[in-house]
């Protein structure tokens, strides 16, 4: 039971963070896509994002605390059912290894484009790295992860106050005048707002879900306000300093690198150092979803698909950051947005039931004790009907 007491609020939002961002967040590749190129509109969008990520987060984290879930299966079929909630598992686990490969391209693409260094290494450093830490299990995911989210934020919004600061004035006329909405994924931007939001929680779930089994009620639901607002925030940060740069930095595939160095080389290396460890993040969460959902963990079945899986991640990795983000991220988006329905129909079902749960506990509080025989054959006989019920809904 004390389990479920182990981890702070700051802990849940930092690992919420942590989960999401990755290459193509601290990079600013996802958000000038799916917010920067639609110019003033896109802030909209950076709004209903972070409603989106902090309610469907909560939701996440509740279900998987009173679910106990040690992974996303039981929250899936949970909400889903039995037919719905297998194909979101699948949909769910194979974008999870395709987000582990897309991160062992990213760090490739860093390693080549701004240390010089060859693909390979970088790829494969990240992949071996992510590997020793899921070896450790689900707490060796959370520390690490938790670890890392402060640094993150400290770069990012470093970063975007300076470039705001110093340059406002180009940041405020591109507002005014800037919008190429047939440059985004969808060039609408309600819609790609929600496929943003989306596409994260999918990628977050399978370990947002056992997070949530992992401290109480109050917490989960802090903790998901505080990380949506922190998603939604850093999000922001990196669009108004992409905006300002909106001429260069729309040239670079690391728009964010090419923002750091107009600031300092030194602040260029030290950004290259924060995506590096925000890939990391992402890797880890990714990966420990991916063989959570295959394997037990701790048991050598666990072990063998992790090094497996990381092999294959590698080899797949090796096609290129690029293709990897431009095809994956928006098909994981629309795939996720059965996840998020299901989440819905799950949070009215349990808000019905909940309260017939709560009146049968407490009629069965005030029964005499001991009970009378008729009394408990009464009990057993509505606890058959209820649960004759249940299989009929």
């Amino acid at each position: 039971m004390t389990k479920k007491k182990l981890l702070s609020v700051f802990t849940i939002a930092a690992t919420y963070i942590g989960t999401v961002v990755g290459a193509g967040f601290a990079s600013g590749q996802e958000v000038l896509q799916f917010f920067g190129y639609f110019g003033l509109p896109g802030m909209l969008g950076l709004v209903l994002t972070t409603v989106l990520l902090a309610f469907f987060g909560y939701l996440i984290l509740d279900l998987g605390r009173r679910l106990n879930a040690d992974s996303h299966l039981p929250l899936v079929r949970y909400a889903g059912g039995k037919w719905v909630g297998t194909a979101i598992d699948w949909v769910i686990t194979l974008f999870l290894f395709g987000g582990l490969v897309t991160m062992g391209a990213g760090a490739g693409a860093i390693f080549t484009e701004q240390l010089g260094l060859p693909f390979f290494w970088g790829s494969l450093a990240m992949i071996v790295i992510s590997l020793v830490t899921v070896l450790t299990g689900i707490a060796g995911v959370v520390t690490s992860i938790s670890f890392v989210v402060p640094l993150l934020l400290a770069a990012v919004f470093g970063v975007a106050i300076y470039t705001i600061t110093t340059d406002f004035g180009t940041l405020a006329s591109t507002l005014r005048v800037y919008a190429n909405p047939g440059k985004a994924p969808v060039p609408f931007w309600p819609l790609t707002a929600l496929l943003y939001a989306s596409y994260n929680l999918v990628l977050s779930v399978a370990i947002l879900a056992p997070l949530g089994s992992m401290s109480d009620a109050r917490k989960l639901k802090i903790g998901a306000i505080l990380g949506g607002i922190g998603l939604g925030v850093g999000a922001t940060a990196i669009n108004l300093s992409i905006l300002t740069h909106i001429g260069r930095a729309t040239n670079f595939e690391i728009p964010m690198i090419y923002v750091a160095g107009t600031i300092s080389p030194l602040a260029r290396i030290g950004y290259i150092i924060v995506l590096l460890a925000e890939i990391y993040t992402t890797a880890v969460s990714s990966l420990y979803g991916f063989v959570a959902r295959l394997a037990r963990q701790g048991t050598s079945k666990y072990r063998l698909i992790t090094i497996g899986a990381g092999v294959m991640a590698f080899g797949l990795a090796q096609f290129g950051f690029s293709k990897l983000v431009g095809t994956l991220f928006p098909a994981v988006g629309f795939a996720g947005l059965l996840l998020l329905g299901s989440l819905v129909y799950g949070f009215i079902k349990d808000k019905k039931v909940e309260p017939a749960r709560e009146a049968r506990e407490s009629v069965l509080a005030r029964q005499p004790a001991p009970a009378m025989a008729f009394e408990v054959a009464e009990e057993l006989a509505g606890e058959e009907k209820e649960g004759g019920g249940k299989k009929h809904e």
